[in-house]
């Protein structure tokens, strides 16, 4: 384990474990942390790769008190971490918010970025726009950040219950309720940004292999936009599982490394 300072005095908390000859960088949702990846880091470990795990700013082991807290400034902590272990080559796997992480991330990295990840991803949008009326609206998301800063522990602890749509362990919903809770309480504007992402324009632009996880009873991320990803960008395919919630990972953990790990050595 290690920290990266980013912002003068201020730093991100990271792991890299692993030396494998493909690296694989995992970013979790909004609210988690890195932990949230442990059901499938010794899987990966196993199959070979370099596994990198990062809290965002303001979550988990990384400090809480940085002035900006937006995804673009996350996405600047992984390629400043990348800069850092002088890496050459890069996977990046962005789950939820950690998508639109995720592509603005691969979109600075260039040619050093072999390939993109979206485990239900938030991107290329989140909101319904003119040109593509896919998910929710702008309302939704204001609605969803008033009502978390209006009763923050009890709004998290309830959004524990629904990020799975399969049953999972009663320590499983404790732990999340847990985490969310304990992510800095100002992260709240890191979720509103979804209310009007728009990335299709640097999406467009990346030539790399996206692998794009369809979630047929994702209460968060619509279906839709992870399959419009899969079907309207060039070197994009697409991984469905009806029904899975907001997390492949741990719902279809079997199925989701199989896909995850062919891709990579594909790539």
């Amino acid at each position: 384990m290690a920290r990266l300072a980013v912002d003068g005095d201020k730093s991100i908390y990271f792991e890299d474990i692993g030396s494998g000859s493909k690296t694989l960088i995992l970013i979790h949702g909004w609210g988690m942390s890195g932990r949230a990846w442990d059901g499938v880091l010794l899987p990966l470990l196993e199959s070979g790769f370099r596994v990198i795990t990062l809290d965002h700013r303001g979550c988990g082991r990384s400090d809480h008190d940085f002035a900006e807290l937006g995804i673009d400034a996350i996405a600047s902590d992984v390629v400043a971490l990348v800069d850092s272990l002088s890496l050459s080559s890069v996977f990046l796997n962005g789950w939820s918010l950690g998508g639109a992480v995720a592509t603005r991330a691969a979109h600075t990295l260039g040619a050093r970025c072999a390939g993109l990840i979206l485990t239900a991803g938030a991107s290329p949008i989140y909101t319904q726009k003119p040109d593509l009326p896919l998910g929710g609206t702008v309302e939704d998301v204001a609605g969803v950040v008033a009502a978390m800063n209006d009763d923050r522990v009890t709004f998290l602890a309830g959004l524990a219950h629904a990020v799975t749509a399969k049953p999972v362990s009663d320590a499983m919903l404790t732990w999340m309720g847990d985490t969310f809770i304990g992510s800095a309480a100002r992260a709240s504007a890191t979720l509103g940004e979804l209310a009007h992402l728009d990335q299709r324009g640097i999406m467009a632009e990346l030539d790399i292999p996206i692998l794009s996880y369809i979630c047929g009873q994702d209460g968060f991320v619509a279906p839709e936009i992870s399959r419009w990803v899969a079907e309207n960008h060039p070197r994009a395919t697409g991984v469905e599982y009806p029904d899975s919630g907001h997390a492949p990972f741990i719902e279809e953990r079997e199925a989701y490394l199989e896909s995850l790990t062919g891709f990579i050595n594909a790539n």
